[in-house]
């Protein structure tokens, strides 16, 4: 009702307009104040009964659920700024497009944007059309918003830390006889594939041919990463030269095979690991929504683990993937859109309840030991162990990857060329990634 009005409003301020540069009618200056100030109040009226517009854009239904639920405790809480959440939601790469056409425009972008990390970069470029994020943040969270920085400026916050972890089908690797705590480093890893294949048949794991997920992990324990700190692309590192001349030996010894689908989101992969197509996968921890929602017939059959790493000592995880929720320039409360966006992502409410809703490891580390995670829910139903047990662990081994504007088209390069080259077509890795490296410079 309240868009028929603010329509009806426009439209009589439209009119009016015209009217006076006819001639006729009242002066225009004088009809076009009324009509202003009528549409002024009906705005008003409609903020005061069902909260303040907020246009929110995500490229993830889940989301909108998330944010629901932390609107409605808002309200609760600040019964005079209340809000009221219109969900735009779109494809991942319409969202990507749209959103930057529309900042770079001026005209048409919401109030706050779910970005996702691999493109986040891009909307860094030049003067960020994003606002500073600074006088909302805490402390606590700093390692998951300095990967959305520039110049000192944080324009984003994470849904989670995003720990890689791996992901151990006991019942597959009971029937090996190979116990998953024996599997500390990568050459653990290979051995107990080699047992696995023979005893089962069934292969160690997948390498995604389209997506870095599963590979980016070797890379980390090595201190290696995509780019370097400076933002350079890092794709020629001796780093990546082990890590895939690594998965190309399992490769040939048939303990690692290429994902159905090319990565570990395809409806084929999901299919086939149901199935029990492999013993492991390595992913981060907000990939426990797609074992619940996607493979069923896992249920108590999965162990959550560190990842291996090539030497003892070294970091047993990466924070990976991520979306920088942000408030553009062009919201109508900018305040508003900052508080509450700080509310629902950075208080430990929002934390609490990220992990309730969406099965995210979140962000505030201080409450993963709080009586409210430790509830039941389906995602700790559905593993043989605990995550946060896992997480505990690992809480000081989880480092942040380097983020900047080359990030987008290194995570392209790798999703198109690069791991195909590497997996599928088994090429030389010192000459692939040479060449990989000379296309990104």
């Amino acid at each position: 009702m309240k868009k028929v009005v603010a329509k009806l409003a426009s439209l009589l301020l439209a009119g009016t307009m015209l009217a006076g540069c006819s001639g006729g009618g009242a002066p225009a200056a004088d009809t076009a104040k009324n009509a202003a100030e009528t549409k002024s109040e009906t705005d008003k009226a409609a903020v005061s009964a069902d909260g303040a517009p907020i246009e929110l854009w995500t490229f993830q239904e889940i989301h909108t659920g998330f944010y629901e639920k932390m609107a409605t405790i808002w309200n609760e809480q600040n019964p005079d700024r209340k809000i009221k959440i219109n969900f735009t939601v779109l494809p991942y790469d319409d969202l990507h497009s749209k959103l930057l056409i529309a900042l770079q425009s001026g005209v048409g972008a919401p109030d706050i944007a779910d970005i996702e990390i691999g493109k986040f970069a891009n909307y860094l470029k030049g003067d960020p059309q994003l606002l500073p994020l600074n006088d909302v943040l805490d402390p606590e969270v700093k390692s998951r918003v300095e990967i959305y920085g520039k110049d000192g400026q944080y324009y984003g916050v994470c849904f989670h830390i995003g720990a890689s972890v791996t992901y151990y089908n006991k019942e597959i690797l009971d029937q090996a006889g190979v116990d998953p705590a024996s599997i500390v480093t990568w050459d653990d890893f290979r051995a107990a594939g080699k047992v696995v294949l023979e005893k089962t048949g069934v292969p160690m794991t997948t390498a995604e041919t389209a997506d870095p997920w599963s590979f980016w992990p070797m890379l980390a324990s090595q201190g290696g990463d995509l780019l370097k700190p400076d933002g350079s692309p890092d794709v020629d590192s001796p780093a990546f030269i082990k890590a895939i001349t690594f998965v190309q030996d399992m490769i040939k010894e048939g303990s690692i095979v290429t994902a159905p689908g090319g990565f570990h989101h395809a409806e084929e992969y999901y299919g086939f690991m149901n199935n029990g197509g492999a013993a492991s996968i390595s992913m981060p921890l907000w990939y426990m929504g797609r074992f619940t929602d996607y493979m069923p017939d896992l249920n108590q059959k999965m162990i959550i683990a560190p990842n291996p790493v090539w030497e003892k000592g070294q970091p047993r995880s990466i924070g990976l993937g991520g979306t920088g929720t942000a408030v553009t320039n062009q919201a109508k409360d900018p305040q508003l859109a900052k508080d509450f966006l700080a509310f629902a992502k950075i208080s430990k409410e929002g934390n609490i309840e990220i992990w309730k809703t969406l099965g995210f490891d979140p962000i505030r580390t201080e409450v993963w030991d709080m009586p409210e995670i430790k509830e039941p829910n389906k995602f700790t139903d559905y593993f043989l162990n605990s995550p946060f047990d896992v997480l505990t662990q690992i809480k000081d081994e989880i480092p942040a990857i380097n983020n900047g504007e080359n990030l987008p088209k290194v995570m392209d390069a790798l999703k198109t060329t690069t791991l195909f080259r590497a997996f599928e077509d088994l090429e030389d890795p010192a000459a692939l990634v040479a060449e990989e490296q000379s296309k990104l410079n």
